[in-house]
């Protein structure tokens, strides 16, 4: 590449050879032409390496980095060490995009002269229709901004549904060893900000596999929510202390979110100590998850079930996995 490009948008890659090509050439065909696409392949075993090296031949706009497994957040770290844009996106691989994604949130990072643009996403599940968000447009200030990710209603914490100004992560980069990286880093990303744009604009295509909880077994890294959560919890308390409910209810949904894939995989005698500790929390905290709006009602029910039976609310919980997930 001669020119340096305005966005540099990293995947990274590992074993998802049946799901590039629609990754990638979404990204090709974005109406915002001026980037370079980082390519990380992070030691993957199947044809996605070749796949890599088989697109950077078609555009000049890729390059490929091929190297030793270390991890999601490895992998992005790499690439935005490699990064020559003055911007930052990311995709996940198995995920693909709306041609004017790039174009729309650069627009609007430009016209209010943000830090960060993000947009709105559908979550696609096989078999059933994207679900449409409601309509709105926000630029706010760095608390307003933090409000308003762990709220989780219209936004999320996720990397791959935003716009970067690079030296946002001159002084973060996401936490190698960890799953649910993008918790761990979001409110100190946000705090590496003035102003932060969201859109409602439907532009990322977030792709729920069935097959994730049984190809994935629960393990003790899945523990990671709930500490990037407790973190998130120490940096609110200290900067932003009028958030601190927003982020406990943050808390509240990690601990049953652990819970929930421990019992779908079907090892919570392997993680008894863990799974009492996490039960024992949420009972503790019943009445605040009850009276909690961001909870939807089949979640409130669910935890007047384990405030009062475990074995109960792990046939509930199954019966959840069974019926959305196919697992």
């Amino acid at each position: 590449m001669k020119n340096k490009p305005c966005i540099s948008i990293i995947v990274p890659v590992y074993n998802v050879e049946k799901y590039m090509n629609k990754c990638i050439n979404s990204i090709l065909k974005q109406t915002f032409k001026d980037f370079e696409l980082i390519l990380v392949d992070d030691g993957s075993t199947d044809h996605s390496g070749k796949i890599c090296d088989d697109f950077e031949k078609m555009d000049s706009r890729i390059r490929v980095i091929h190297k030793k497994n270390g991890g999601l957040s490895s992998a992005r770290n790499t690439g935005i060490s490699n990064a020559h844009g003055d911007y930052l996106g990311f995709v996940d691989s198995d995920d693909y995009i709306a041609p004017d994604m790039y174009e729309v949130l650069y627009k609007n990072l430009i016209r209010e002269n943000a830090d960060i643009s993000a947009c709105g996403r559908y979550e696609c599940y096989a078999g059933k229709k994207f679900k449409i968000t409601e309509s709105y447009y926000k630029v706010l200030a760095v608390q307003e901004a933090v409000e308003f990710i762990l709220k989780g209603k219209n936004a999320g914490v996720s990397a791959w549904d935003k716009l970067y100004k690079k030296e946002v992560f001159n002084s973060i980069c996401y936490p190698e060893g960890k799953i649910h990286e993008d918790a761990f880093v979001i409110i100190l990303i946000l705090m590496a900000c003035k102003r932060v744009v969201f859109t409602s604009e439907q532009k990322y295509y977030y792709c729920c596999r069935a097959d994730s909880i049984t190809t994935k077994p629960f393990t003790k890294r899945n523990f990671d929510l709930i500490e990037a959560y407790r973190k998130n919890l120490f940096i609110v308390r200290k900067y932003f202390p009028k958030l601190e409910n927003a982020v406990v209810r943050k808390l509240y949904w990690a601990n049953f979110v652990t819970l929930d894939k421990m019992l779908a995989s079907g090892c919570e005698e392997e993680y008894r100590k863990e799974a009492n500790k996490i039960i024992r929390f949420l009972r503790r905290h019943y009445r605040d998850v009850l009276h909690c709006e961001t909870f939807t009602v089949a979640r409130k029910i669910s935890m007047i079930v384990l405030k009062f039976s475990f074995p109960a609310y792990k046939i509930l919980s199954r019966y959840y996995a069974f019926r959305y997930l196919g697992v």
